[in-house]
């Protein structure tokens, strides 16, 4: 049976009578039913977990923000708007701000909201479907080198795959392209390219990717890039400590396999870690602790069902293969992540926020170390679908509006 679209390829009706507000008033979801927190501590599966989450099951999404919170009533302020479907946001250290426009343009805007002119020099991109120019990223030392790294769904021979460029942003655009990855694979469809990017300190590049929606028989074979996260060093080269360098027929840049289509990425403020969250198909979206050389799963096992309603794979849990930290049944279409460690928005801090595409909302999630304890959804009242959420230097948290007059918001308290 034929399957139907995944739910990140889903676009909303647009209503051009919508009047343009620059403040819009965000509304606090009900909290939902608390959990305790000595059930989530117990291992209802019965399979082996990681290390770092021995003991602790996944949380679902009926995990509710803690009564002892006072939920905190929040807005969204418009910066700018005119992008076509923006994909990828970063901050300049002139105030500026970079975004991708799927289409394949890259602009800049200004501080006082004023969009620029594309920018030159942007690779050729396959924009189609869920494709196009995708993330972007500055590199650690972008005040000295001004490198910029750009995602990206590449054209080639039998379709197109995921990509990574690296160039030099001048005054009137990018210079000296170079692409420092390719999918080994290339495939004809226009979905589940992943393409999220995160930069660390050390210099390393993570990039995360989709099983491309029909390849994902192919997600757990190492010799394929489908349904990885790869890590290379910000050059392209692959670091002699990833965890299949010495395994016969592995790609050697591969750190984690079994992954669906990850959308969102975020290093950990305090311990480094990568998190990701990746789409489920129906049911089954779900944030993980990316380690590396693990098997989280997909499409093997899974919280979710096939858009038919039929079994994928051999059920939730199965014996050296990960389990989320946290999962969403029904779906939400995460997309972006970030954490909050700055303290504009009271109680905020120290929590885990992502966007929601088929939702249109932002969901917060509150942690207790590297365990999900609770979840708030806010900004049900924008109606928009969020592609990104970052928290930009100014400790603000930023949006990305998912449509073809598409905006970048600010959140603020109400």
């Amino acid at each position: 049976m034929q399957r139907a679209p995944a739910a990140e390829h889903m676009r909303p009706a647009t209503d051009p009578a919508a009047p343009r507000r620059r403040l819009i008033a965000g509304t606090l979801a009900a909290a939902l039913t608390a959990r305790a927190r000595a059930q989530a501590s117990a291992n209802p599966t019965g399979t082996a977990a990681s290390p770092l989450t021995r003991g602790a099951a996944p949380s679902a999404s009926n995990v509710g923000i803690s009564a002892a919170e006072t939920p905190v009533a929040v807005k969204a302020v418009e910066v700018a708007r005119g992008l076509e479907h923006p994909w990828g946001l970063a901050f300049l250290p002139d105030g500026r701000l970079l975004v991708t426009e799927r289409a394949g343009r890259l602009r800049t805007i200004g501080r006082d909201g004023r969009l620029s002119a594309p920018l030159t020099g942007v690779p050729a991109v396959a924009a189609r479907g869920q494709g196009g120019l995708l993330d972007v990223a500055l590199s650690p030392g972008f005040a000295t080198d001004r490198q910029v790294f750009l995602s990206f769904a590449e054209p080639a021979d039998g379709g197109a795959r995921t990509a990574v460029a690296r160039a030099t942003l001048a005054d009137d655009g990018l210079r000296d392209a170079t692409i420092i990855f390719r999918q080994r694979q290339s495939r004809g469809g226009a979905n589940h390219f992943g393409s999220r990017l995160a930069l660390t300190g050390d210099g390393h590049l993570f990039i995360t990717m989709g099983d491309r929606y029909d390849a994902r028989d192919q997600v757990q074979d190492l010799a394929t890039h489908f349904g990885k996260i790869v890590r290379v060093r910000s050059d392209g080269t692959v670091p002699s400590d990833n965890p299949f360098t010495a395994v016969p027929r592995a790609l050697p840049d591969i750190w984690s396999y079994g992954h669906r289509n990850v959308q969102g990425a975020a290093l950990h403020p305090v311990t480094g870690r990568l998190w990701t969250h990746e789409h489920g198909a129906m049911g089954g979206d779900e944030v993980n602790i990316v380690l590396p050389g693990r098997n989280y799963g997909w499409p093997v096992i899974t919280h979710g069902v096939d858009y038919s309603g039929e079994k994928i794979g051999e059920g939730s849990a199965k014996a050296g293969m990960e389990q989320p930290v946290h999962f969403w049944v029904p779906s939400i279409a995460p997309s972006g992540m970030a954490f909050v460690t700055g303290s504009r928005l009271p109680g905020w801090r120290g929590s885990l926020v992502v966007g929601s595409l088929k939702s249109r909302l932002l969901v917060r999630l509150a942690l207790d170390g590297e365990r999900v304890v609770g979840e708030q959804r806010v900004l049900q009242s924008l109606g928009e679908r969020l592609r990104d959420v970052h928290q930009g230097p100014d400790g603000h948290l930023y949006l990305l509006t998912d449509n073809s007059r598409g905006a970048v918001l600010r959140i603020e308290p109400a």
